[in-house]
């Protein structure tokens, strides 16, 4: 919906309003808002949107509302951190809305039942190869194949997917479900070309007679530090630890394990280690739980599977002869910083698996005139996700950002529009966002007690043998619930309450699916909708302002 940006005020303090009367200061018009849960997500989903179609039953529509902002639903309803539903506004009240769980829910059932997404793209004629096939590349082929263009991405590995596959073990994101969802890709004209290691990226550009190039490696150089070994062989880094799980071949790390990192890496390496048979699986970490990277629930699942955690420790040592690693107990400063105590205590371990983070492998663009690269292999890139030579552009975990699946499908979104702006000579225009509505401008005149619906998971004993996936699904009777704790918040979903309690007349029924409008001649401002709305969909405004007096006149 279109809108006036300098209608985006503050809205007035109701307390000072005059009230009714033949000539009323403030009246209401109905306004969208900017759900939290819409704002909160990195991959710019309209989960608003496609929950409130869920609840209908309207599945497949629902399906492709996601797909216009993010290819991959299947995979987020798993391995997305779903930052939308801490900010969800359900969670001052019974719990936040189980946004995944339902976008999960209608990822495996377009996989179940073939749903292809809607495009009215013609062929542009235009060539554009994208450099890696993790979540940004995949995400960046889909939305500019979508544009009409002709897409090719090459790939290093043997497979796609990228940090998905060798950093998301399969207990958390399934095999058979990454591949469905990149299979959809291929089957949409996307052409990937997998064991095809790109050196450079601007010969690859010039040689292939491509009109725009996107980079998007994933971070796959694990971090180092020092720690004196007498046997280096002993100590592995969790990127290649986690990869060497999708080979025929486990990596061998014997019965007691420790971990080096605080990191959902760290908690990844240690559980997987404890499915290999580990006995012993040790994190740690010189932060406490408050400052670990990883989050909470990481922790959580990986202490239940009994998984130890050494909080506020760091490694000093290892002898590997002896199988035994020196930690020193650090203790945190007014800042929040490690401080080393000089106090050491001893661990037994087989072998120690890095989880520092990881760096960029950025050669492949030093050859390309004009890019700056950042100390850390990071690329600089201008609001359009262009670099410095043109045409080529970067994104996803080569540019300076919060690493995660979710981010670089929104990274490669993002970038796909600008890359289709520069190709078509009409550079595209990011459109302004609508205000957020949060908990306290709701008006629920309802109450109701309505749980967020559990995803089962196996026992932990069960866990710990194989690597079954953990969390289950929800069934269809469940996805429909879930969504409809949904409150729609800041959008009207023509609840007639407004309609119901006006006590002039003013509410005009549209017609399903139009909504409602005003008749000001009635309206005396009394404010009776707006603190009917319970979604704060309506908003009071002065009698002046422009969409009043727009809506007089039409």
């Amino acid at each position: 919906m279109d809108f006036d940006k300098s209608d985006m005020t503050t809205p007035p303090d109701l307390s000072k309003s005059q009230g009714t009367g033949a000539v009323p200061e403030l009246l209401p018009v109905y306004q969208d808002f900017l759900p939290p849960c819409n704002q909160g997500c990195p991959a710019g989903e309209n989960i608003q949107a496609w929950l409130d179609l869920a609840q209908a039953g309207r599945h497949e529509e629902a399906w492709q509302v996601i797909v216009r902002d993010n290819p991959m639903p299947a995979i987020h309803g798993r391995a997305c951190y779903h930052p939308c539903e801490p900010v969800c506004n359900r969670q001052s009240v019974d719990g936040a809305v189980s946004i995944h769980a339902v976008e999960r829910f209608l990822g495996d059932s377009a996989i179940e039942k073939g749903w292809m997404p809607l495009s009215e793209a013609t062929d542009t004629g235009r060539k554009v190869l994208v450099i890696g096939a993790g979540p940004a590349g995949l995400s960046a082929a889909y939305f500019l194949r979508q544009f009409g263009h002709s897409v090719e991405i090459r790939e290093a590995g043997s497979d796609a997917g990228g940090m998905m596959r060798f950093g998301i073990p399969s207990y958390r994101l399934p095999r058979d479900i990454l591949d469905a969802e990149v299979a959809r890709l291929e089957k949409m004209g996307i052409k990937i070309t997998l064991n095809r290691k790109v050196e450079d990226a601007l010969k690859e550009k010039n040689e292939g007679g491509f009109d725009a190039v996107f980079v998007c490696i994933g971070a796959h150089i694990s971090r180092r530090t020092e720690i004196p070994a007498r046997d280096a062989s002993k100590v592995l880094d969790a990127v290649s630890f986690l990869r060497g799980m999708e080979s025929d071949e486990p990596p061998v790390i014997g019965r007691r394990v420790a971990i080096y990192g605080g990191g959902n890496t760290a908690m990844d390496a240690a559980r997987t280690a404890k499915r290999l048979g580990a006995t012993d699986a040790m994190i740690i970490y010189r932060r406490d739980r408050e400052h670990m990277p990883a989050h909470d629930f990481e922790a959580v699942e990986a202490e239940e599977e009994g998984v130890t955690i050494n909080w506020l420790s760091t490694i000093k040592e290892m002898d590997t002869d002896a199988t035994t690693i020196t930690i020193e107990k650090m203790v945190l400063d007014e800042n929040g910083r490690p401080q080393p105590t000089g106090e050491y205590e001893t661990l037994e371990a087989d072998s120690l698996i890095l989880a520092l983070g990881q760096d960029i492998d950025s050669d492949l663009l030093r050859q390309a005139p004009g890019i700056e690269l950042k100390q850390d292999g990071t690329v600089i890139v201008d609001d359009a996700f262009m670099t410095g030579h043109e045409g080529i552009f970067a994104g996803g975990d080569m540019v300076p950002d919060e690493r995660s699946i979710t981010f670089a499908v929104g990274h490669g979104k993002k970038a796909a529009r600008y890359i289709n702006g520069y190709l078509s000579g009409e550079p595209y225009v990011h459109p302004g966002k609508h205000p957020v509505v949060e908990y306290e401008k709701l008006h629920l005149w309802y109450k109701t007690d309505a749980d967020q619906s559990e995803q089962s998971t196996l026992e932990v004993q069960e866990r710990v043998t194989g690597f079954e996936e953990v969390i289950s699904g929800l069934t269809e009777q469940q996805a429909v619930f879930e969504a409809q704790r949904c409150y729609s918040c800041g959008n009207c979903f023509e609840c007639d309450g407004c309609f119901g309690v006006c006590p002039e007349s003013a509410v005009i029924k549209l017609g399903k699916g139009k909504r409602y409008k005003y008749n000001y001649d009635l309206c005396v401002g009394c404010r009776a909708c707006f603190l009917q709305c319970p979604c704060h969909a309506i908003e009071m405004v002065p009698a002046n302002d422009s969409r009043v007096v727009a809506l007089r006149e039409a």
